[in-house]
C-alpha cells in the first residue's frame, strides 16, 4: 500500500481518454505523474464506443461542432491540438483507420488499439496509473492536494459525466468542482433518445423502422437518419438535436424533403391510389402507413385538393412531435452542461481561482456533436491541461 509521502507534480483524476492524453502528454514532457481511477480497468467508454471500433475524431472538428455556456472557450485548445495531430498520432502507432460518412474516423480494427495507444504514450511519460482506486476525500492545504494516500502541487480532474453510469460513471466531477468552489453548469443528458407519450402510439408501434430524416429543434437542424423505437425516437439525427432540446420543446422531422412536389405527381400520374400506396414508394412500408394514419387523407389521390395535399405535405416535412422526456444518463452517450468554463482558463484548463487545479474532457462545460467531437475535445483539452501541468512544475 503506497504510503501518504509519496510526492508527484500532479496527480489525474480519471483514466479516461482525457485523463490518460493529459498524464501522457505531462510527463513526456518531464513530470511525475499519477492516475487514479475507481474502474478496474482504464478506458471503458473508449471500449464500448463506435460499436467497439472507437469514433476517435472527425475530420471537420471545429469549435461549431460543440455547445457551451461560452461557444468560444472551445477555441484555443481545438486549435493547438487538432484532428491531425491526434491521427498522426494514430498513425504512428500503426493503427488502421478509416473514414466513415461526415467526417467520422474509425478503427479498422478494434478500439482497444486506442487504449493501448494511450497506455504506451503514458508509459513513455513513466506515468503511474493505479485502477480499482477510490478517490475518497481530497485534502488541499499548504498549495499540495492530497488524494488516495499520495500528494501533488497540481490535480487533474478527468473523472467525465456520468452518463452511462453501467459503466461506473458517476458525477464526482461536479462534487470536487463544488468542494474547491468551481461553478457547475447544470448537467443533463445529452445525444440521447427521446420519450414519446401515448399522443404518439401511432409511432411508437413501429419500432425498429429507421429512414433518412432531417430532425430540427429551435434553430438547429441535422439531416441524419431517425429511427422509432418502443419508447419513442433515436438515430443520429435524433442524438444530435437532443443535445439541443429543453423540456416542453417540440421536435420536428422531414421524412419527405420533396413531399409538395411528390404528392402533386401522384395526383397526376396515380389518381386512384390512396396516400399509402403513393408513400411506400419513398418511405419504408410500416412508416407509410403510420404516416398515412396521422395524415388522415382518405379519398383517392385524383380527387384530393391542393389544400389537402398542402396539409399533408406540412406533415411529411415537418412531423413534429412533443418528447415527454428522454432516456436519461442511461443511453446518454455524454453529458452536457457540467463544470463553468467561466472559472477556467481556456489555454491550460486550470481553475482561475485555485492554482494548480485543472478540469478536461466531459467534466467541463463543453460537448460535441456525435461523430468523434467529444472525443477530440477529450484530447485538445487533455493536452492542454498537461502542457501547463509540466510546465508548472519545471518552474516549481
Amino acid at each position: 500500500m503506497p504510503s501518504s509521502d509519496q510526492n508527484y507534480d500532479a496527480i489525474v483524476l480519471g483514466a479516461g481518454g482525457a485523463g490518460l492524453m493529459a498524464a501522457a502528454a505531462a510527463g513526456q514532457a518531464g513530470a511525475r505523474i499519477l492516475v487514479i481511477d475507481h474502474a478496474e480497468k482504464p478506458g471503458k467508454k473508449i471500449l464500448i464506443s463506435g460499436g467497439g471500433r472507437c469514433n476517435f475524431t472527425n475530420n471537420g472538428t471545429g469549435p461549431e461542432n460543440f455547445l457551451s455556456e461560452n461557444p468560444h472557450f472551445a477555441k484555443s485548445a481545438l486549435k493547438r491540438y487538432t484532428q491531425w495531430d491526434f491521427l498522426a498520432l494514430v498513425e504512428r502507432h500503426g493503427i488502421a483507420w478509416h473514414e466513415k460518412t461526415l467526417g467520422q474516423l474509425f478503427c479498422d480494427g478494434s478500439a482497444r488499439q486506442i487504449v493501448a495507444m494511450l497506455l504506451e504514450e503514458c508509459r513513455r511519460g513513466g506515468v503511474e496509473i493505479r485502477l480499482s482506486t477510490a478517490i475518497g476525500e481530497i485534502g488541499h492545504a499548504d498549495g499540495m492536494f492530497r488524494v488516495a494516500c499520495a500528494s501533488a502541487r497540481q490535480l487533474v480532474i478527468a473523472t467525465g459525466g456520468p452518463s452511462i453510469p453501467k459503466m461506473g460513471a458517476t458525477g464526482i466531477a461536479y462534487d470536487i468542482a463544488r468542494r474547491f468552489g468551481l461553478d457547475v453548469v447544470s448537467p443533463r443528458p445529452a445525444l440521447v433518445p427521446f420519450t414519446l407519450g401515448q399522443d404518439d402510439a401511432l409511432f411508437k408501434a413501429i419500432p425498429g423502422v429507421a429512414f433518412p430524416a432531417v430532425a430540427r429543434v429551435g434553430d438547429m437542424s441535422f439531416p441524419e437518419a431517425a429511427l422509432f423505437t418502443h419508447k419513442g425516437l433515436s438515430g443520429p439525427a435524433i442524438l444530435q438535436v437532443s443535445s439541443y432540446w429543453s423540456p416542453g420543446e417540440p421536435v420536428s422531422l422531414c421524412v419527405l424533403p420533396d413531399a409538395n412536389g411528390v404528392l402533386r405527381a401522384a395526383r397526376q400520374d396515380m389518381p386512384r391510389a390512396h396516400l399509402k400506396a403513393v408513400l411506400s414508394r419513398h418511405l419504408p412500408a410500416r412508416l407509410a402507413e403510420a404516416m398515412s394514419s396521422r395524415i388522415g387523407l382518405g379519398r383517392e389521390m385524383g380527387n384530393c385538393s391542393d389544400a389537402e395535399l398542402s396539409d399533408a405535405a406540412e406533415m411529411l416535412t415537418a412531423l413534429t412531435f412533443r418528447p415527454t422526456g428522454t432516456e436519461g444518463y442511461a443511453k446518454a452517450e455524454v453529458t452536457a452542461g457540467g463544470i463553468s468554463t467561466a472559472v477556467l482558463s481556456s489555454k491550460t484548463m486550470e481553475a482561475r481561482d485555485v492554482p494548480g487545479l485543472y478540469a478536461i474532457g466531459e467534466a467541463v462545460d463543453v460537448t460535441g456533436w456525435l461523430g468523434g467531437y467529444n472525443f477530440q475535445w477529450a484530447w485538445s483539452s487533455g493536452v492542454a491541461a498537461g502542457r501547463a501541468v509540466a510546465e508548472r512544475a519545471k518552474a516549481a
